[in-house]
């Protein structure tokens, strides 16, 4: 599959593609296309993120790590305006980070799916 490929991710960064290709080694090109297609499902952008991370400052708080998949913490963020805005800030200044953990927990899930041949995109 051509790495090129990997570049369309919006904000997609260098460790990212290494790691997406890293994951991905072995694979034939249909588990390739397929992981592809499913890790595009699951995949979070850092800017998109980030701005669901300043809502929490006008009174949404907690909403990215909804979006993350942290549902407990983000109702906690939610109920206690971002911790009383320090969760936020702190959130705000690490967004990059937590993004990139998601992401990577996301290719590694996809990656099972795909070897386990559990997932076939042209099928659904």
């Amino acid at each position: 599959m051509n790495a090129n490929l990997y570049m369309a991710f919006p904000g997609i960064t260098t460790e990212e593609m290494m790691h997406l290709q890293h994951a991905t080694d072995g694979m034939d090109d249909k588990q390739q296309q397929n992981f592809y297609n499913l890790y595009a499902s699951k995949r979070k952008n850092t800017q998109d993120m980030l701005l669901l991370c300043i809502l929490g400052f006008f009174g949404l708080a907690g909403i990215h790590r909804i979006a993350m998949g942290q549902v407990g913490l983000g109702i906690v963020y939610l109920f206690t305006f971002g911790l009383f805005w320090i969760g936020t800030l702190v959130d705000l200044l690490s967004i990059y980070r937590l993004t990139n953990e998601y992401n990577r927990k996301m290719a590694y899930e996809s990656c099972q799916i795909i070897k386990m041949g559990m997932y076939n995109y042209a099928t659904i």
